[in-house]
């Protein structure tokens, strides 16, 4: 018997030997057809090509399909998010006209690519902003497709004259520019003035002489992360930097101990930086967009604008006490909310903080305390004054209400009892007894000893003919002038007013101040704004008080940003967040619910009612109006890298990390976040097809404070997502950040995000089915749109 090895041998030759004959006959019936085939075949018609391989699946272009935001700046580095299908590394982004350069391109994965837009894309003074097509360029592979447009502001070519100091010597005035990045050094004898190498976006300044008795000046910034120091004494201005944080909107400083206070609205936070080697001393967390400051014995007050609170810190340590706040029965002295003490709810932003040692006190700047739900359904509670703060006993002792205009910077003197106060709307400084302020209610009630105009320089374009100002209790010409920063000369004998409109500084001499006789004697040009006509006649309409009401745009969204929490609206009538008119161009309709379609017609109707009526806005003056809200971007994404992407990990403003491309998938997928907040401006309202969906979400429908006293009404648009990083509170209601205690708001969250997405009640989506991780990687993904 063969074994099993012969078996399969001889098995697979008799295989072989029947395959062979099969495949000979196949080739002879093969050979048989050829032949038969030349036969029949007629003449001159050539042989068919061989068979080609299958071709392979092409590769899909590149395509270019949206970008946010839609509304930039050229004034700092910008980054940008882009939005597309089949993108791939290696691609760049291209800039057209007038720019016509390209910037690299950090793609993520095939629908999401980021970049960086240069500090230097420079446009002539008179252009207020240019359209710049977005496409892509590769190196390699299919040529891309798809293209976009992008809006870029020349803010960098928009001077606007933010903060004034004064050397010690009181010789030398020091104003600054933000979007210009410049810082300009006034001669106050003779009017010359010598532009300042300094960082991006001067937002800060201040003086003082060290324990040697040397004069300094320090520059804080919004873009660059240093603290510029000049010694004063020295023959050359040359800036020693210091390491501080970027985002910095308020600078106090000890000379005598070398510590400088920096409130940054990054982080929210305030920093103890030595001046002799940059060292941080401490940092301590506080209400969101932290901005005035003032010393006052060991203390350090700290004025939010968006929960308008002050928030008190150890100057050693940073170590937090109780806020300042005005509360229910708070004496509101002159004013229409004088009646309205027991309904206080809160406050509003406070503009600027000064401490006085001889009276112990601190006077503040704000447009009063905030009146809330009331049974005579007064609405309009802006009353901007003074109040007088009690830090001792942490309360606000007093509010002295003007009744109408807006009160930024103050100005003391102390020795002789006087306190300045510049009113930005109306264009006047106002003359006060600071120690009848301090005294009592009724002494407060006289305290206002002149009220001095600022009239623009002769030649100087208005928002309407003259005679239509001035008269039937409306604001003067003088309106024009915008007073936002006083300074007092050493001898307390001369005031200097920043005038931001017209970019001019007033002299003022105050020696007979105390007898109504305060008198301007000249003004000083710094800077020519006359090349940006319109834009800037826009700008005096959004900061006036025409009507001499109290109300402004800026009364309510403090430099095109937040205001915290009204009570208004009219119908529905109840407590709502004021929002950011930043970026806003891009997603109308306006207000909640709607009742304005464009920024033209926000512009008219607004505009109208904030005067009531006294007068209406003439056709330029809504174009004007229309045409500088249009120009407020939204602010750069500090949680961005230098590429424009956002980083692996990002740490919260609690502490805890997250992974934004995690959370992005997230927002995308689980979350269910991209139905109502789509990209690239995370809105329904970008799209026409979507606009002005007023949804029910299941979210508090207003703060629970005297609700009888509220309209309730279901609904609200959902808001645009871009820039959120730096908003505060959050939900139409306000009931992301704020709560309730007793009769008042307070503060419930300085990270409102947090709240949002974890506060049972507030939750919306599917955020309450996401793990503790999770909702870290949204975070994350949330703060850098």
């Amino acid at each position: 018997m063969e074994d099993a090895r012969g078996l399969e041998a001889r098995t697979h030759v008799k295989g072989v030997i029947r395959r062979g004959r099969w495949i000979a006959a196949g080739v002879g019936a093969l050979v048989l057809l050829g032949l038969l085939a030349v036969v029949l075949k007629p003449r001159g018609v050539p042989p068919p090509p061989p068979p080609e391989a299958p071709a392979a699946p092409a590769e899909p272009r590149p395509i270019l399909q949206a970008v946010g935001p839609k509304l930039t700046s050229n004034q700092t580095s910008q980054p940008l998010s882009l939005y597309g299908e089949a993108l791939v590394p290696g691609l760049r982004l291209v800039l057209g006209a007038p720019f016509s350069r390209e910037v690299p391109l950090t793609v993520v994965d095939p629908r999401h690519a980021y970049a960086r837009l240069p500090a230097d894309l420079s446009l002539p003074p008179g252009v207020f902003q240019t359209d710049v097509q977005l496409s892509l360029a590769a190196s390699a592979g299919p040529r891309p497709t798809g293209a976009t447009r992008l809006t870029v502001v020349n803010d960098a070519a928009f001077p606007d004259l933010m903060a004034m100091a004064l050397a010690p010597d009181g010789r030398t005035l020091f104003i600054a520019s933000p979007p210009t990045d410049t810082v300009f050094a006034l001669d106050v004898a003779s009017g010359s003035v010598e532009a300042m190498a300094v960082g991006d976006g001067p937002a800060a300044l201040a003086t003082w002489k060290d324990s040697g008795g040397h004069p300094w000046l320090g520059v804080a910034h919004q873009s660059d992360a240093g603290l510029w120091l000049y010694a004063l004494d020295a023959p050359e201005r040359r800036a020693r930097v210091l390491p501080a944080p970027p985002g910095v909107w308020g600078l106090e400083v000890d000379g005598a101990k070398g510590v400088a206070f920096l409130a940054e609205h990054v982080r929210d936070t305030v920093r103890a930086v030595a001046l002799e080697d940059g060292r941080e001393r401490w940092s301590a967390p506080v209400d969101p967009n932290p901005r005035a400051l003032a010393r006052w014995k060991g203390l350090l007050a700290v004025g939010s604008l968006q929960t308008g609170q002050v928030v008190l810190l150890n100057q050693e340590d940073g170590r937090e006490l109780t806020p300042v706040v005005p509360k229910p029965g708070v004496p509101i002295v002159g004013g229409a909310t004088e009646a309205f003490s027991e309904q206080v709810m809160g406050g509003k932003a406070p503009r600027a903080l000064l401490s006085s040692e001889r009276l112990g006190r601190v006077f503040m700047s704000s447009l009063g305390p905030n009146v809330g739900p009331n049974a005579q359904r007064m609405e309009v509670s802006a009353n901007s004054g003074v109040a007088v703060l009690d830090l001792d006993r942490q309360q606000v002792v007093r509010h002295r209400g003007f009744g109408a205009g807006v009160t930024e910077g103050l100005a003391l003197d102390d020795r002789a009892g006087l306190l300045y106060a510049a009113d930005v709307a109306l264009g006047q400084v106002r003359v006060l007894d600071a120690k009848a302020l301090v005294k009592d209610d009724a002494a407060a009630r006289a305290a206002l000893l002149q009220t001095l105009p600022l009239f623009a320089p002769e030649g100087t374009p208005l928002i309407r003919p003259v005679e239509d100002l001035g008269t039937k209790g409306r604001a003067g010409v003088e309106l024009h002038s915008g007073p936002r920063s006083l300074a007092l000369a050493p001898d307390g004998r001369t005031l200097y007013v920043l005038n931001r409109f017209t970019g001019t500084v007033a002299v003022v001499d105050v020696r007979e101040a105390r007898a109504g006789k305060a008198r301007v004697l000249r003004q000083w040009p710094v800077v020519d704004v006359r090349p940006r006509e319109q834009r800037r006649l826009g700008q005096v309409l959004y900061f006036s008080d025409v009507g001499r009401t109290g109300m402004s745009c800026d009364a309510c969204h403090i430099e095109g940003h937040t205001g915290g929490v009204f009570f208004e609206k009219t119908r529905p009538m109840r407590i709502y967040r004021s929002t950011t008119a930043l970026g806003s161009r891009d997603t109308p309709p306006y207000f909640t619910p709607a009742s304005t379609r464009s920024l033209a017609e926000t512009a008219e109707t607004v505009g109208g009612r904030n005067r009531y009526h006294n007068p209406d806005p003439l056709p330029s003056e809504v174009e004007a109006l229309a045409l500088y809200t249009s120009l407020l971007p939204t602010p750069p994404n500090p949680y961005r890298g230098p590429d424009g992407a956002p980083p692996e990990t990002v740490t919260l403003p609690d502490g805890r990390p997250g992974h934004p491309a995690k959370g992005r998938a997230l927002f995308e997928g689980q979350a269910g976040c991209a139905a109502c907040h789509p990209a690239p401006l995370f809105t329904l309202d970008q799209d026409p097809s979507t606009r002005g969906r007023y949804l029910d979400v299941g979210t508090p429908i207003a703060l629970p404070l005297r609700l009888a006293q509220q309209h309730l009404v279901p609904g609200a648009a959902p808001p645009s997502l871009v820039g959120t990083w730096d908003v505060w509170p959050l939900l139409t209601s306000a009931t992301a950040g704020y709560a309730v205690r007793e009769d008042r708001l307070v503060v419930g969250s300085r990270f409102p995000l947090r709240t949002l997405l974890e506060t049972p009640g507030l939750q919306h989506g599917a955020a309450q089915a996401l793990t503790p991780e999770e909702r870290d990687d949204l975070l994350a993904y949330l703060l850098t749109l």
